[in-house]
């Protein structure tokens, strides 16, 4: 053991002797070279943290024998030369608290080195930055290495079960792939299905009349088609099942024919029909929605629609008509929407609105239009027939002039009493003077409308005797609570006292002349005329004839009091007594004139 030391002892000077030396000159300068670079890092302390971990190596190393002393020696005696001059440099830049370095504080030649290197001073910031990301990444390496070795002990057991799972796997493979291979021929051969249905399906859409053709060549031979195979024959079939109360087998003949996909109208809709009776309104709704989402035929979506209810089915079949607005079929199922048939009681409104659709729906009946949609023509031919016998009906609903309301003005010496005329029932009444401003209400009678069963609106309303000629509005609510209108009347007052009296004139001309009235022999009163005076614009007369040659003077017309007779007017002259007879002929103010009336004295 002391051979062992003595020889150690003996190798270690004889190494100092040959390498102390430079390895002590350059650790010096290594340590200095550390300080001078203290700015941009602890280069110190790396140094020797460096040197100190190099020397451990080395001493373990030799110790163990891992290599020989001999050559080892001198390495350590360099490390450990530069851990000990290395970290005395770093314990003094801790102790001083110098940034720049020992040396730099000792010696400004180093400091004015430092600053000169400008490029250093410049990147000091990035290259700290740089030096901690590295510490960072460092020690992720470090914990991924540890990670590394772990998980490399599982890979080499999940190697060993994967290699035992890939023959498995493999022959799964190799099923799939028969597998997809099979299910890729069968798209193929179904694609190939579906574009010769397609096909198929073009070609009939295109021979509608073909299939018209033969499903009435069907219908004259009666009887039921064995074995169907073309859209007419299933047709056929499903009205023949039908009318013999076969309805399984007219409704899966139905359904056969639908699968054709043909636009026709007058199929579907008895077959909706017939779900309807089976099904309710909602079972056919389920079946036409199968359909029509799978089908082209806008007929097939139109059928559909029709079964949902009211409000619903009429928005929907508006909206319909907005995007084909050329499907003639669609016009005559409107009409329906708005027929009596439908609504029971029909307003103003229904009746304008279902001869609109009509009229359209007959307009397509030029150059053959409407047979295009339908394969059984009699169809075609009873709803033609319906669309112009209502049409007939309606007459001339359509007319703009006709159908408005009217406003028929009476005067009395306390003002204007004004009496509206509808067209049709209405719930409510309202009107305004001019363009602009409210509407208000006549109110309501102590009185029910027998048409529509709820109170009758006033139809009357009074205005002040110094009402100016103006517009007046008028609007109503009809059965329905829709409202109809405004509409603006003109009313004039002058024009409206002359009418007025003009027509109780003419009403009532046995009262214009009076003989001996009152017992007053020889006097013959024209009172009426005077009253109503206010039209007139001549009296002419003449006595047991009719030759018109006298004229009976009239006081001005008093607007404000129209009715009145002037307190110093007499309605009255007097007559001899072989007059027997008086003609009587009136001009008005608007320049017509009465027939010539002749009075006989009693």
């Amino acid at each position: 053991m002391s051979e062992i030391a003595t020889g150690t002892t003996s190798l270690l000077r004889a190494s100092l002797s040959r390498t102390g030396k430079w390895a002590a000159s350059f650790a010096f300068v290594s340590g200095a070279v550390g300080d001078v670079l203290n700015p941009l890092g602890p280069f110190a302390a790396y140094i020797a943290l460096g040197a100190a971990v190099a020397a451990l190596i080395i001493a373990i190393a030799m110790v163990l024998r891992l290599v020989l002393a001999a050559k080892a020696m001198p390495a350590l005696i360099f490390a450990t030369s530069a851990a000990a001059i290395a970290g005395g440099v770093y314990g003094i830049q801790q102790q001083t608290n110098s940034q720049n370095g020992v040396i730099a504080g000792l010696v400004p030649a180093v400091a004015e080195l430092q600053q000169s290197l400008g490029i250093v001073s410049q990147k000091v910031a990035k290259i700290e930055k740089t030096v901690t990301e590295t510490q960072k990444t460092l020690e992720a390496v470090k914990k991924s290495t540890d990670t590394v070795a772990k998980t490399t002990e599982e890979i080499a057991l999940t190697q060993t079960r994967q290699t035992q799972q890939g023959t498995e796997t493999q022959k799964t493979v190799d099923v799939v792939k028969q597998t997809t291979d099979t299910l890729a021929a069968g798209q193929q051969r179904q694609q190939a299905q579906v574009e010769k249905l397609q096909a198929t399906t073009e070609q009939i859409a295109a021979s509608i009349d073909t299939i018209a053709k033969g499903f009435a060549q069907l219908a004259a031979q009666g009887g039921t088609i064995a074995d169907p195979k073309r859209p007419d024959e299933f047709y056929h079939n499903a009205r023949v099942y039908e009318l013999a109360g076969d309805m399984l087998n007219a409704r899966r003949s139905y359904l056969a024919f639908a699968g054709f996909d043909v636009d026709a109208i007058d199929p579907y809709t008895r077959f909706a029909t017939l779900l309807r009776v089976q099904d309710g309104k909602a079972g056919a709704r389920e079946v036409f929605g199968q359909l029509a989402e799978k089908a082209k035929a806008p007929s097939l979506k139109l059928v559909h629609l029709l079964q949902f209810d009211d409000a619903q089915r009429l928005d929907k079949l508006n909206a319909f008509i907005a995007a084909n607005p050329d499907y003639a079929p669609a016009y005559f199922l409107l009409a329906q929407e708005f027929s009596e048939d439908r609504l029971g009681s029909q307003t103003l409104a229904d009746k304008r609105s279902e001869a609109t659709a009509l009229t359209k729906f007959v307009s397509y009946e030029k150059d053959g239009g409407l047979l295009k949609y339908f394969v059984d023509q009699t169809q075609l031919a009873d709803w033609l027939d319906r669309s112009r016998t209502r049409l007939t009906a309606l007459g001339d609903v359509l007319d703009p002039s006709r159908f408005v309301p009217t406003l028929t003005p009476t005067r009395s010496n306390a003002g204007w009493s004004m009496t509206i005329s509808l067209p049709e029932p209405a719930t409510a009444i309202s009107w305004r003077l001019g363009a602009n401003g409210p509407f208000t209400e006549t109110g309501m009678l102590a009185m029910n409308d027998q048409r529509t069963g709820k109170p009758m609106p006033n139809p009357s309303f009074e205005l002040p005797d110094s009402t100016a000629a103006t517009n007046i509005g008028i609007k109503y609510l009809d059965v329905r609570g829709r409202e109809t209108g405004p509409f603006d009347i003109r009313f004039d007052p002058d024009s409206a006292l002359q009418q007025g009296n003009k027509q109780i004139l003419d009403q009532f001309w046995t009262s214009w002349i009076a003989f001996d009235a009152g017992g007053n022999r020889g006097l013959v009163y024209f009172t009426q005329m005077l009253s109503f005076r206010c039209a007139i614009r001549q009296v002419h007369y003449s006595l047991n004839g009719t030759a018109l040659d006298k004229e009976i003077k009239m006081p001005p017309c008093d607007v404000k009091d129209p009715y009145a007779i002037p307190s110093d007017y007499q309605p009255y002259f007097k007559v001899k007594d072989d007059v027997k007879s008086m003609a009587v002929q009136v001009t008005y103010t608007d320049g017509t004139k009465s027939p010539v009336r002749e009075y006989k004295r009693q």
